[in-house]
């Protein structure tokens, strides 16, 4: 009874309203940002790779955590078991259609996110304890005055960290060392849990140290893995791209384990796992990369679009690809089918890579993701609900190792659904401070180019 009105809720949340809502934004941001996404992406690299320096240069600019630390931290929160779990209940439920739609939202995403974070610079606050607070609650509180439509946000954004992201990634870090070392679920939850722990009671700065180096570990020897696994099956590389783009438009074309597919099916659960994946328009990389160093809000926004760009674009794109190319897609469901992918094409290593990178991928998660929840209930109980909050979170990792597979997708797709409706409605209305404050960072960074290409000549 409780798994029905749990998969009853999560697509009554990711009906029409919330879709249309959440590539209507995308699409908007992008006409208004002239593409930005596309012709700024060079620029957005560049800035990250320069960030390690502007930290040096900006000693005196209010944060708690340099520009890198913020990317490494969101992709932490980002790059979870969404991209190996995710990626397959998607394809699982919706077929391999729902891939073409979790990379049109992407692609919009990455606008949505560049406004998300600049909104999150904006209107960031300093907390009595000196730490920055920043994030959808603020803004929209700060910026429209709505300051119960804040407290709706920090809600669902705090029960999202709680709820949702405990279950699902201690839940896939399970079933994944269940698969490969016959570990029992609870005593995974267990030590996960403890953990976890040794790293977050420390804070956002602790978390940051671990992050940056962890988030390029976990992401190598993921992509490799998945690299290794399309290349022993490159010929089938274009059938697998033809699975996903007749699978959008016709998924009953693609044949299968997919009963009863549709468009509708292939376009909500591209568009919710897409959104659970990289989290642009549900607000979380406004917490994130409020807290960074820096005295020019547009510079995070640039860098923080390349959450989205490397979590679903490069990440998500070779799971499916992994998972097609193998011809696995039809049996089972989240983990294993990732597992069984990587098994095909190196036997006996593929199977531990993918438990390797689940529990890396999940761990980042569950490092980064309290921080943010922490941050919503503060907002709303005040400064005190940190540490309780800490605990509490471990506790349900621990339990959510053992909880069923779809309902805890479920869970998870809720709670993204409802912070990207009251997210959203913010990021719109606000969106002209942010888009000229991204052009006036432009001019200047086209003027100091410009500058510095007249004095090499």
């Amino acid at each position: 009874m409780f798994e029905r009105v749990i998969r009853l809720l999560s697509a009554i949340v990711w009906g029409p309203h919330t879709l249309l809502l959440l590539i209507g934004v995308g699409i908007f941001l992008t006409i208004r940002l002239r593409f930005i996404q596309v012709r700024r992406i060079g620029l957005s690299i560049r800035l990250l790779v320069r960030s390690g320096q502007r930290d040096r240069e900006q000693d005196d600019a209010t944060g708690d955590i340099s520009p890198l630390q913020a990317l490494t931290t969101s992709l932490a929160a980002t790059i979870g078991n969404g991209n190996i779990a995710g990626v397959c209940t998607a394809i699982a439920l919706g077929g391999p259609g729902s891939v073409f739609w979790m990379w049109l939202a992407a692609f919009f995403g990455m606008a949505t996110k560049i406004v998300e974070a600049v909104l999150g610079q904006r209107f960031r606050t300093i907390a009595p304890d000196g730490s920055i607070a920043g994030g959808p609650m603020y803004y929209i509180s700060r910026g429209l005055g709505l300051g119960w439509l804040a407290s709706i946000f920090a809600f669902f954004m705090g029960g999202k960290a709680l709820f949702a992201t405990t279950i699902v990634q201690s839940n896939s870090i399970a079933l994944a060392l269940k698969t490969q070392a016959g570990i029992e679920p609870w005593i995974s939850g267990l030590v996960l849990a403890v953990l976890v722990w040794l790293v977050i009671i420390g804070g956002i700065k602790w978390i940051a140290r671990v992050t940056v180096i962890l988030s390029p570990v976990m992401v190598i020897l993921y992509i490799g893995g998945a690299l290794i696994t399309i290349a022993v099956f490159a010929n089938r590389i274009p059938e697998a791209f033809s699975l996903i783009l007749k699978g959008a438009f016709n998924p009953q074309a693609v044949g299968g384990g997919v009963a009863g597919a549709t468009i509708a099916h292939a376009i909500r659960q591209g568009f919710a796992k897409g959104a659970y994946s990289n989290e642009a328009g549900t607000g979380t990389a406004a917490v994130f990369h409020a807290a960074a160093r820096t005295s020019e809000p547009a510079r995070q926004g640039m860098i923080a679009s390349l959450d989205v760009f490397i979590d679903t674009l490069v990440v998500c794109t070779l799971t499916a690809l992994a998972v097609l190319v193998t011809g696995v897609w039809t049996e089972g469901i989240s983990t294993e089918m990732t597992v069984n992918a990587f098994n095909t094409a190196i036997p006996g290593v593929g199977g531990l890579i993918v438990a390797a990178s689940s529990l890396l991928f999940g761990f980042s998660s569950l490092i980064a993701n309290p921080y943010y929840g922490e941050i919503s209930y503060s907002y709303i109980f005040g400064p005190r609900i940190r540490k309780p909050f800490r605990w509490t979170f471990c506790i349900f990792i621990f339990l959510g190792a053992s909880m069923g597979v779809e309902t805890s997708w479920s869970i998870g797709d809720i709670f993204n659904g409802m912070m990207a409706l009251t997210n959203l409605i913010g990021v719109a209305i606000l969106s002209g401070v942010a888009i000229s404050t991204v052009g006036t960072f432009l001019k200047k960074i086209d003027r100091e180019e410009e500058s510095e290409e007249s004095e090499a000549v």
